[in-house]
């Protein structure tokens, strides 16, 4: 059974950091293109980094440049969101999704349809 699973989500002060971990299992994720994406209330899930199968491309959306990395330990099976420099506004659910075969670049970011296989989510908030 296809799975991944999120976690490492909480609460945190502003500038402060988490790390997100998206754990697969049912499958490799050697050949997925991984994206992370966030759903804060009342808005639309949106793609804040991908990761592509390939060759090691990233994106990252320009709210989270700088601040956010990901990366992944094929060992493990598991994809990594490190988040540093925390704002109020990062605030939301975040999701992992992988799609088999996807391309990601700075020019070619996630989009929702595209990926077949989500995680059930964990929260971020970000508050003092």
């Amino acid at each position: 059974q296809v799975q991944l699973e999120e976690s490492g989500g909480g609460l945190v002060q502003p500038g402060g950091s988490l790390r997100l971990s998206c754990a697969a299992s049912g499958f490799t994720l050697d050949f997925y293109a991984i994206g992370w994406f966030r759903q804060a209330p009342g808005k639309e899930r949106e793609g804040v980094s991908c990761l592509s199968n390939s060759d090691g491309n990233t994106y990252s959306a320009d709210s989270v440049k700088g601040r956010f990395a990901i990366s992944r330990d094929n060992a493990k099976n598991t994809v990594y969101l490190q988040m540093n420099a925390l704002k109020p506004e990062d605030t939301a659910v975040y999701y992992c999704a992988a799609s088999l075969g996807l391309y990601c670049s700075d020019t070619y970011p996630p989009r929702v349809y595209e990926y077949h296989y989500w995680g059930q989510g964990t929260q971020v908030t970000v508050s003092s």
